[in-house]
C-alpha cells in the first residue's frame, strides 16, 4: 500500500539505506559502477573495486579463517611443555621478568597443572586441556616462537591484525580484499563473527579498513539470530505491497534523473538495488546451518552446551568460505583469554568452549577438499607468564602477558602439515630460536596468497604504505609445505 500523503524521494531512500541492506547497496554499487553506465576513470585518480584480482606470484591459498583468541590463551599451559616449570614450581624465578601488572606481580614459578602427551605421526606436545586439537597435529603447522614485543592487549592485537602496534591502521582481513578482491559477487570479502558476549579489546578497530577505501571493511554478521537484520520485509509489505513500494521507488528515481542528466552516480545506484537484494538472499543462504546434517552439527559441538556457540561460528565460516567470502574472522570475547587469576578453573572452561569447533572446522575443510586452499589460523595477541600474578591462594592464582615468546597454529593453504616450529626459552618466556615476529607472519600468508608484501602498497598522502610497511619481514619457508 502506497503512503496516503506525499512521500518525498529523500525519504524513502532514507528508510532503506539502515541494516544490512545499506552495506549491501554500498558495496554492491562500487562493483556495480562499471556495469551501470561507467565514467571514464580520471588518470589522477585510481579506481578500487572487489572484482577479482590476478596475483603476481603463485598462490597455494585463496580464502583464510582466522580464530582469534582474544586475551591471550596461556601457551605453556597448552602447546609449548616446560617441565622446568613443575620442577621448580613454587621456587623464586631468577632471570628477568617483564610484568605488564606490576601491582599483582610475583617472582614465583608456577608450574603446569596439566600434563602434556604427544600426539600425531609428529609427535606434536598438546595438553589435555585440547583432546579434539590434538586429534588433528598432523595438519597443523604449531609456532611456538611468535613474538610481537608489545606487551599489551591493544598494541599487540594491532601488530598481529593491522602490521604495526598503532592505531587507525587497515586490517589484515583489508589487505586481503584490497590485493585480492572478491571470489564471490553476491557475499562482502571480508566478514567478522563475533562473540554474543562482546567484541573484542579495541572494538571495530580489528576489522577496520584504516586508510584503505571503505570498500575494503569488514562486515559484522551478529553472533544472534536474526543474524542478519532487514532481510525480510514487514508482513505487510510482502507481495504486491513490495513490488509497488519498489515501483514507486523506481519513478522517483527517474524523476529525480530526468532533472539532473549525466548523474551518473544515481544511475549506477539505481542499478544496483536488484543487485544488493541478491546479495542479502545469498547472506541469509549461507548463515543458515540448518541445512547441515545432524553428523556435521555433532562434529562441531553444536549437542554440547559449552560448545554450541562458538561451533556454530565456526559453521558459519565454513559455510562463507565455501560461497567464496575471502577471509572470515572469528572472535571470543573481550579479554576471555586474559587469565590473570583463577587460571585453572578459566583456562578449561575456555578451551571447552573452543576446542572441538576448532578442530572440526580443520577437519570438515581437508574432507570437503577446501582445506589445501584454505589458510585456518589459531591464537591470540600473547601467551602468559611462568611465574604467579595474584598470590592469594591455588585457586585464584593467574599469569601475566607474555608478548614476547608464545604459540599460534595454522592450517591449510600451503602451511606444512605436522610441523612443530621455533623454541622459546626453558621457562617460555622468549622465543630463542626460529623466532617468528607479526611481520614475518604476514609476509608469510601474503606469499601463500600469492602477493608481494613489499609490493602491495597504497599510496596514502603520496607516500606507498604496506601491510608490513618496511619493517624487517621474512617469509618462513620453513613451514611451507
Amino acid at each position: 500500500m502506497l503512503p496516503s500523503a506525499p512521500v518525498r524521494r529523500r525519504d524513502v531512500l532514507g528508510s532503506a539505506t539502515f541494516g544490512f541492506g545499506s552495506l549491501a547497496l554500498s558495496w554492491m554499487l562500487q562493483q556495480e559502477r562499471l556495469l551501470a553506465a561507467p565514467v571514464k576513470p580520471s588518470l589522477d585518480k585510481p579506481t578500487y573495486d572487489l572484482t577479482p584480482k590476478a596475483t603476481p606470484l603463485p598462490a597455494k591459498a585463496t580464502a583464510m579463517i582466522s580464530l582469534f583468541m582474544q586475551g591471550g590463551p596461556s601457551h605453556i599451559d597448552l602447546f609449548d611443555p616446560k617441565p622446568e616449570l613443575n620442577r621448580l614450581d613454587g621456587q623464586k624465578f631468577t632471570g628477568d621478568i617483564k610484568y605488564d601488572n606490576a601491582a599483582q606481580a610475583s617472582a614465583k614459578i608456577l608450574g603446569c597443572p596439566w600434563k602434556f602427551e604427544k600426539h600425531g605421526e609428529c609427535g606434536a606436545d598438546v595438553s589435555e586441556l585440547l583432546p579434539y586439537q590434538a586429534c588433528i597435529v598432523d595438519d597443523l603447522t604449531i609456532v611456538r616462537s611468535m613474538h610481537t614485543g608489545v606487551n599489551n592487549h591493544g598494541q599487540s592485537i594491532d601488530a598481529l591484525n593491522t602490521g604495526r602496534a598503532i592505531g587507525g591502521r587497515a586490517s589484515l582481513g583489508s589487505w586481503m580484499a584490497y590485493g585480492l578482491g572478491a571470489e564471490s559477487q553476491n557475499l562482502p570479502a571480508f566478514i567478522a563473527l563475533t562473540d554474543p558476549d562482546g567484541i573484542p579489546v579495541l572494538g571495530v578497530q580489528n576489522w577496520s579498513n584504516g586508510f584503505l577505501p571503505s570498500l575494503f571493511q569488514g562486515t559484522v554478521i551478529r553472533p544472534r539470530e536474526p543474524r542478519i537484520l532487514n532481510l525480510d520485509p514487514p508482513a505487510a509489505l510482502r507481495g504486491a505491497p513490495q513490488d509497488a513500494y519498489l515501483g514507486y521507488l523506481r519513478e522517483l528515481n527517474r524523476d529525480h534523473l530526468s532533472r539532473h542528466p549525466g548523474e551518473l552516480d544515481l544511475e549506477a545506484r539505481m542499478a544496483s538495488y536488484e543487485l544488493a537484494a541478491r546479495m542479502q538472499s545469498a547472506a541469509k543462504e549461507a548463515v543458515d546451518i540448518s541445512q547441515e546434517t545432524a553428523a556435521t552439527q555433532e562434529m562441531y559441538g553444536l549437542n554440547e552446551p559449552e560448545s554450541k556457540e562458538f561451533g556454530t561460528r565456526c559453521l558459519i565460516a565454513r559455510r562463507l568460505i565455501e560461497r567464496g567470502v575471502r577471509f572470515v574472522q572469528v572472535f571470543t570475547r573481550n579479554q576471555f583469554w586474559d587469565h590473570h587469576g583463577s587460571i585453572r578453573t578459566s583456562l578449561p572452561k575456555a578451551c571447552q568452549k573452543i576446542d572441538r569447533p576448532s578442530a572440526a572446522l580443520v577437519t570438515d575443510l581437508k574432507q570437503r577438499g577446501l582445506l589445501d586452499s584454505t589458510v585456518v589460523h589459531w591464537g591470540g595477541e600473547m601467551g602468559r607468564l611462568p611465574v604467579v600474578q595474584n598470590d592469594a591462594g591455588p585457586e585464584k592464582v593467574g599469569r601475566d602477558h607474555n608478548t614476547y615468546g608464545f604459540t599460534q597454529w595454522m592450517a591449510g593453504g600451503g602451511f606444512k602439515g605436522g610441523c612443530v616450529y621455533g623454541q622459546t626459552d626453558e621457562f617460555g618466556h622468549h622465543a630463542v630460536e626460529n623466532v617468528v615476529t607479526h611481520s614475518d607472519y604476514h609476509a608469510t600468508l601474503l606469499h601463500l596468497f600469492g602477493l608481494d608484501p613489499e609490493k602491495l602498497t597504497y599510496l596514502r598522502n603520496r607516500q606507498e604504505v604496506s601491510l608490513i610497511d618496511k619493517q624487517p619481514a621474512k617469509i618462513v619457508h620453513d613451514i611451507l609445505a
